[in-house]
């Protein structure tokens, strides 16, 4: 908490308006935002758990313990998209100046839930509750077209995450590519390398990520129909060469590095949202990845 509070202060004003209350500041409310992320609570079971724990709000100046609408308003607020990528910009910064980041950074997404039921048990209701096939596969199109998706850029040695992209919807990740790894470069300018499976195989990501960011990207050439022809493009040709075969002991072999980060966040922090609308699923799964590099600051903290 003392951290989340340390890191917003130096990235956010202290009130929204001139006209607030001024009960609390807006790092004093990101701070239990990030508690209540972490503890994986609703806005009452934080403000329950902040009440039994008030030492937590003496550290860093709170003397009583903000309520759940007050918590609920501040995380619509706080959690727009500049401040999060000034959050996001001075965790990469710390751990700049730590000398703890690499040059490689790995590239992928993940789908989360929209509510504490697995996914097995959601096909299972669509397939008992109608037995024409047409209304089960429109209701699967409407779930598929409903579900949030985040992608993630993350540095291999550290597990930081670099960028971060949430979306609705499933579909192809090769749009998501040049974005993250631009908002990756952004924080991190001495990255040389980007990691990334078939599913952000294109021309244009190997093209520019080359040509314009000066950076080696290796992603399989397996998009489209399965063919013995070599793939027309110059990069996709080269990486048909390059990634055939057992990468095990090779850089590509990293690429796994991702897949822990994301298996990371649902363990620790939940592999389902508790916000009902798209925007908010998106600030909330935004937090998460700054929740995640916090944890990933005092772990290395407490080993030094």
């Amino acid at each position: 908490m003392i951290y989340a509070h340390e890191l917003a202060q130096r990235c956010l004003p202290k009130h929204s308006s001139k006209f607030s209350r001024k009960d609390y500041t807006l790092p004093q409310l990101f701070a239990c935002l990030v508690v209540r992320e972490h503890q994986k609570k609703s806005y009452r079971g934080i403000e329950a758990l902040l009440c039994d724990s008030e030492h937590w709000c003496k550290r860093i100046g709170m003397n009583r313990v903000p309520d759940h609408n007050t918590l609920c308003r501040a995380f619509h607020a706080i959690l727009e998209r500049s401040n999060v990528q000034e959050l996001m910009a001075m965790l990469t910064r710390w751990m700049v100046l730590d000398q703890s980041l690499g040059k490689t950074c790995a590239i992928d997404s993940t789908l989360y839930d929209t509510h504490h039921r697995s996914r097995h048990y959601e096909q299972r209701c669509r397939h008992y509750s109608s037995r024409n096939r047409n209304t089960a596969n429109s209701r699967r199109s409407r779930s598929a077209r409903r579900t949030p998706k985040l992608g993630l850029s993350v540095e291999i040695r550290t597990h930081l995450i670099l960028a971060a992209r949430p979306r609705t919807g499933m579909g192809s990740d090769a749009a998501d590519f040049l974005p993250l790894l631009r908002d990756s470069l952004r924080d991190h300018p001495r990255l040389k390398t980007a990691l990334a499976d078939a599913g952000y195989d294109s021309h244009e990501n190997h093209a520019v990520a080359r040509r314009e960011l000066n950076v080696r990207c290796l992603i399989p050439s397996l998009a489209g129909r399965p063919s013995d022809k070599p793939p027309s493009s110059r990069y996709r040709r080269a990486m048909r060469k390059k990634l055939g075969g057992s990468q095990r002991g090779k850089l590509y072999g990293q690429r796994a590095q991702v897949e822990t980060v994301n298996s990371m966040m649902k363990r620790n922090l939940g592999d389902a949202l508790r916000a009902r609308t798209p925007e908010g699923r998106r600030k909330e799964q935004m937090l998460r990845a700054i929740t995640h590099n916090l944890m990933i600051v005092l772990s290395r903290e407490d080993k030094d």
